[in-house]
């Protein structure tokens, strides 16, 4: 990789500012989730969690919509043709109504009866899960349409205005707890009203920035045929990966329902959050250089497009391993401390979900760089007809056994042989040794991390009480493991020198 000054001092300050962003939203997070199932209950959490995961479900084109937008202003950034970015912006704007509205009629349609009839909720709260379920789809067609908006502000890599606008959002979700507190009323039907008016704030809010900073971003009702063509070709494809992280994800969770009630969902709620908040470490360097990576292929910068995606792998691996395994290390400990009542399942469930973010972690900018080559046929029908199998044998596994943890087992061994089939079709973009590659980083990182792992293990094992301090102990013990082994083993000599400028950076503007 070339370490011009530009490259390394936006991708820094970026990820600088979205740590920022990270910090005061797991902070809020996790306060906000445990004074949320305290207040509403392990049951209606788990009627929640369910029942949002069924409305995301239903908007399966959201993941596809969000990647095309970002992709194609991207590509038009790096090739400098900004006369084209408006033709994007307005273009995107305008398939995001029409799919809202479509979702809208769809999911009223389908989802009463489906919630009455198929799922598992107790007959006393029925109506109010209705309730929740009308919220939710008016919430999710709000961030529906909000998508063009933000994926403009991540192009131009402004990453401050980002971080701002999440805290913003943190804050106010921090203001529904305080009402879901003082309020007498039905707690679920609140929850879910509360959350919708929160969206539209974020939704005007976004608007209101970007139309008086981005030229591009002043919306008017176009339907560039041609634009649209190109998009809808990229979706149409990029559909079938979205409607297999939805299945493994909501529709998942929406079996773990069926076969086992609401309290194991109210279990994957929790597990879901403590996952949110470890893998924003990773998402943010994510977020900060992806973009990086689909300008370069844009550009033709060939080998920085390589660079960006092997060292982003490797470092995002690094970031999230660093806060996962003081979880692991103490996990019963940590949720008791956090939560006091903790569901069924949740310990298992944090643990396994862990693995598979650490897991799928590998892939991340592997994924980016295929999708910004705008072939991705091959991707879909590899990658994602891999995933789509995790729903059918999560259902059988439920169906036979009924242990839920068993969701997560199937989701890590697709991960890894997703992970495979990405590395194989690289190879038609640059020169790569999958076999070499496999075995000299993924399965020697991820033996660095378990050996980090075993060492605090073993050394800590003859301490029965898991007091703050000694949490704190381990978790600064693995962590030092970690980075050593990692900087000494792990590294290449390039990437130590990516390191050493990093940190040369900062040091001389924050204590210089």
């Amino acid at each position: 990789m070339q370490y011009t000054n530009g490259n390394i001092t936006r991708i820094a300050r970026n990820t600088l500012f979205l740590y920022v962003r990270m910090f005061f939203l797991v902070l809020i997070s996790l306060y906000t989730s445990r004074v949320v199932l305290n207040t509403l209950g392990v049951e209606d959490f788990g009627i929640y969690n369910v029942i949002g995961g069924f409305v995301a479900l239903l908007g399966i084109a959201n993941g596809s919509l969000n990647v095309a937008v970002s992709r194609f202003l991207n590509i038009e950034m790096g090739r400098g043709h900004n006369e084209n970015l408006s033709r994007v912006f307005s273009s995107s704007v305008s398939i995001h109504l029409i799919l809202a509205l479509l979702l809208i009629v769809i999911a009223e349609a389908i989802g009463p009866w489906f919630i009455t009839h198929k799922m598992t909720i107790p007959e006393n709260r029925l109506d109010s899960a209705i309730w929740v379920f009308h919220c939710a789809v008016f919430t999710f067609a709000i961030n529906l349409i909000s998508i063009p908006y933000n994926a403009c502000i991540i192009a131009h890599e402004n990453m401050k205005v980002y971080a701002y606008v999440s805290i913003l959002e943190a804050i106010l979700k921090l203001v529904i707890v305080y009402f879901l507190v003082v309020l007498a009323h039905d707690k679920l039907k609140l929850y879910g009203l509360l959350l919708m008016i929160v969206a539209l704030v974020i939704r005007i809010t976004y608007q209101l920035y970007c139309r008086r900073y981005y030229a591009e971003s002043h919306f008017n009702w176009i339907f560039d045929k041609e634009m649209v063509k190109k998009m809808f070709g990229f979706i149409s494809w990029n559909l079938m990966g979205s409607t297999s992280v939805i299945l493994a994800d909501h529709g998942v969770n929406i079996l773990i329902n069926i076969f086992c009630g609401p309290i194991a969902n109210a279990a994957r709620g929790i597990a879901t959050q403590v996952n949110s908040a470890v893998g924003q470490f990773s998402n943010n360097f994510l977020t900060a250089i992806n973009p990086q990576i689909t300008k370069r292929y844009g550009a033709g910068e060939m080998n920085n497009y390589r660079n960006l995606m092997f060292q982003g792998s490797k470092f995002s691996v690094v970031l999230l391993s660093m806060l996962s395994l003081p979880i692991f290390l103490n996990t019963e400990a940590i949720l008791q401390f956090w939560l006091k009542i903790v569901p069924e399942h949740s310990v298992c469930f944090v643990r396994l979900i862990l693995l598979f973010t650490i897991s799928e972690a590998f892939s991340k900018t592997f994924t980016t760089g295929l999708i910004a080559t705008g072939n991705i046929k091959k991707l879909m029908i590899y990658v994602a007809g891999a995933r789509l199998l995790n729903f059918p044998l999560s259902y059988l596994s439920l169906y036979v056994w009924g242990i839920p943890e068993l969701t997560y087992c199937i989701a890590i061994v697709l991960s890894q042989i997703c992970l495979l089939l990405r590395l194989y079709l690289l190879k038609k973009y640059i020169d790569l040794d999958m076999v070499s590659y496999y075995f000299k980083v993924v399965l020697k990182m991820s033996f660095l991390i378990f050996l980090s792992y075993a060492i605090v293990y073993c050394v800590m094992n003859g301490i029965n009480e898991k007091s703050i301090l000694n949490i704190a102990v381990e978790s600064i013990l693995v962590e030092i493991i970690l980075v050593f082994l990692v900087y000494n083993i792990g590294c290449n000599i390039q990437e130590r020198k990516y390191v050493k400028v990093i940190i040369q950076k900062v040091i001389n503007k924050y204590v210089h």
